[in-house]
């Protein structure tokens, strides 16, 4: 969860790739699940939001997970009774308070913060309560330890909280050597900001405000929080991009580490979380209403 630097200009679509399969992390060494996953650094304050459509030159992609060239590897469609936990054969919680970037909440397991609605979300939500020193409480889930991905497109729809201090994120980490291991920012947003999402990268010599990135702008005006928002990256060997609602608006190669190594030729996990507070988005403050639901319709990953 860092972000800052330039976005770079687009490409073609990606060419996608294996999956790796199931249970601990291929290829990439193994990875630890015990507390909250090493993060760590400074934020940035992002790039600049690029109005309009996109910033790679208006290009929309009708490309799905799944569809008629991305096969379904994994996914979670969050079907189940209302009150019922994440599936634990797929997810697991990073839990106690988060040091990390100044944020304010303590992280919760269970059903505790994270729940099915029995409408087809996970919904994990921020509240305003002391827990553990902290005086705000929410989640953060992960693949860490039941699956990683190692190209593809990783997808997922979701409706955004909103408020000054608010930090929903959708993510990949390559390990927990941050940044040696690598970051794949799919989706940040600061509520302050209610019309822009971030895509970000991260690595050794390219990490938190150094991190090549981008912003999306919602058209028209529209407000993340008002809707479902579908969220992607299309990874390769050689590349990344990155979408929102079928709109290219960043792509990232080797070129845009400025001659460092690119890390993301490994297995990735998965994380889904909702910060409260921190460097880059601010805390909240006397206009910011809790408690407040990321809701998650699905998350998948594809492969061609």
């Amino acid at each position: 969860m860092a972000s800052g630097g330039q976005p770079s200009t687009g490409g073609s679509s990606a060419t996608g790739g294996a999956l790796s399969t199931g249970g601990s992390s291929v290829g990439g060494g193994s990875q630890s699940s015990g507390g909250v996953s090493g993060t760590g650094g400074a934020l940035g304050s992002g790039g600049a939001a690029v109005g309009g459509a996109t910033g790679n030159g208006g290009m929309t992609s009708s490309a799905k997970c799944p569809d008629t060239i991305w096969k379904l590897s994994w996914g979670d469609d969050f079907d189940g009774a209302s009150g019922s936990a994440a599936d634990g054969s797929k997810w697991a919680y990073d839990t106690g308070p988060n040091w990390y970037n100044g944020e304010l909440q303590d992280y919760t397991s269970g059903t505790t913060n994270a729940a099915l609605d029995g409408k087809g979300n996970l919904v994990i939500e921020a509240r305003k309560e002391a827990r553990e020193g902290r005086q705000y409480t929410s989640a953060r889930l992960k693949t860490e330890g039941k699956k990683t991905f190692t190209y593809g497109r990783i997808e997922g729809r979701m409706k955004l909280p909103y408020g000054q201090g608010i930090w929903p994120a959708f993510w990949m980490l390559g390990g927990n050597s941050w940044p040696n291991t690598g970051e794949i920012d799919i989706m940040e947003h600061l509520g302050r900001e209610p019309s822009i999402i971030h895509g970000t990268m991260h690595g050794p010599g390219y990490s938190a405000a150094a991190g090549p990135t981008a912003a999306f702008t919602l058209p028209g005006g529209a407000k993340v929080a008002d809707d479902y928002h579908v969220f992607a990256v299309e990874w390769e060997a050689k590349a990344i991009r990155w979408y929102v609602d079928g709109n290219l608006y960043s792509t990232k190669t080797p070129a845009d580490t400025n001659g460092n190594t690119w890390v993301f030729d490994h297995p990735f996990f998965i994380i889904l979380n909702l910060a409260v507070g921190g460097e880059w988005p601010g805390n909240p403050d006397a206009t910011t209403v809790f408690p407040q639901k990321m809701l998650i319709d699905y998350i998948h990953a594809c492969q061609k």
